[in-house]
């Protein structure tokens, strides 16, 4: 047997954790590991008639490649946002350009090489770790013939079909702890601080980072909101809070009412512009309504750094091994998951079947702009 494995879309802690629970496991059995280099751009950019000089493009795992890699946050397979569906021509490798119809998009499926450097290396069963992006085109190869295993990782916690992905914990924790931290600067100068995390379009790391910290208030990606309203509400935070300072954290893609997504920087070769901004935007509109300065702080990449902390670690290496288990069992074409939490697993294509959001009306205030837990009992340890 000889299984591959790739991590795609963006970082985040856990991802060696589970690359080496993977390794391990197949080897345990007598299997062959070969990891590729930067998601599904390390595939698309293997030359099937070039072998030698595709090696650059592979990672040969066993004990040895991955004794310690789980001592450390990322991933050794590096990783690209890459989706070989929609491939600009002119990002494609040289020995693949014009070998592909241009769509009505101008965009070209490479696809069929894929599956081809699959069947070159003869790769039994791919294991694909990844947000909804990367697995979406994981199923998209199930339904082609390719046997495939799903691994969820995502910062935001947003892949449709499980409670947790890797990742989630400790991008809370490290937020948990930069919000806190920022309390000092902020006290000091009676200030109002506007804390931007990751969350394109849920807001679950906003909110449970806001909960755990406390802070005064928290504008997740779900809920437009009024910035006049926020505002008056922060001034009279400020005011009850003997050091005089108040707090408040925004999902990246937060909206204001009846306004758009806050993007910068030219498109990628997708169409999508970075999110980003919406703190900046925040703090300038604080200031001009309140009258009081603002310190406008956005987390962004510290929420992904370092080493994964204990839960990561544990969920990483427990969807590892259950994904090798599964596949010893004969099981391919599913995700890892955790549901009510256990550990399960759920069809491959079923990450692209929803959209996994925060229930606003069991975890959150509307109208107060800030974490409301509705009920405890029964329901699941992440707010979601």
């Amino acid at each position: 047997m000889r299984i591959g494995i790739l991590t795609g879309g963006g970082d985040v802690p856990g991802l060696n954790s589970c690359i080496k629970a993977v390794t391990r496991r197949a080897n345990e059995l007598g299997w062959e590991v070969i990891g590729f280099r930067r998601g599904w751009a390390g595939p698309m950019s293997y030359n099937p008639d070039d072998p030698e000089g595709s090696e650059q493009h592979l990672m040969r795992l066993d004990g040895e490649a991955v004794r310690t890699i789980d001592r450390m946050g990322g991933t050794v397979l590096h990783t690209t946002r890459t989706d070989p569906q929609w491939m600009v021509e002119e990002k494609l490798p040289d020995f693949l350009k014009g070998k592909f119809k241009l769509s009505d998009k101008g965009t070209v499926d490479t696809t069929p090489h894929i599956l081809r450097v699959f069947e070159h290396l003869g790769i039994d069963v791919m294991v694909t770790i990844g947000g909804d992006g990367t697995l979406t085109y994981a199923a998209q190869l199930h339904r082609e013939g390719m046997k495939v295993v799903s691994i969820p990782k995502t910062m935001d916690n947003d892949v449709f079909g499980t409670d947790y992905c890797i990742g989630f914990s400790t991008a809370v924790s490290r937020s948990v702890e930069y919000i806190n931290a920022l309390r000092t600067s902020t006290g000091s100068h009676e200030r109002i601080a506007v804390v931007e995390l990751f969350g394109r379009h849920s807001g679950e790391t906003a909110l449970l980072a806001s909960y755990l910290a406390d802070a005064d208030r928290a504008i997740i990606a779900e809920v437009p909101f009024d910035p006049a309203r926020l505002a008056e509400l922060l001034a009279a935070d400020r005011m009850e809070n003997p050091a005089r300072y108040a707090m408040v954290v925004v999902s990246e893609g937060a909206k204001v009412e009846g306004g758009k997504e806050m993007t910068y920087g030219q498109a990628d070769e997708y169409g999508r512009k970075r999110l980003g901004g919406i703190g900046h935007l925040l703090g300038e509109e604080l200031t001009k309504a309140t009258g009081i300065d603002t310190i406008t702080q956005s987390l962004a990449y510290l929420m992904r750094a370092g080493a994964p902390d204990a839960l990561d670690q544990m969920v990483a290496k427990g969807f590892g091994t259950l994904a090798v288990q599964e596949i010893a069992e004969g099981r391919t074409g599913f995700m890892t998951a955790l549901r009510d939490g256990n550990y399960a697993t759920v069809p491959a294509d079923v990450c692209a079947s929803g959209r996994k959001r925060v229930d606003v009306d069991a975890f959150y205030d509307a109208q107060a702009y800030r974490p409301r837990i509705a009920r405890v009992l029964g329901t699941p340890m992440y707010l979601y």
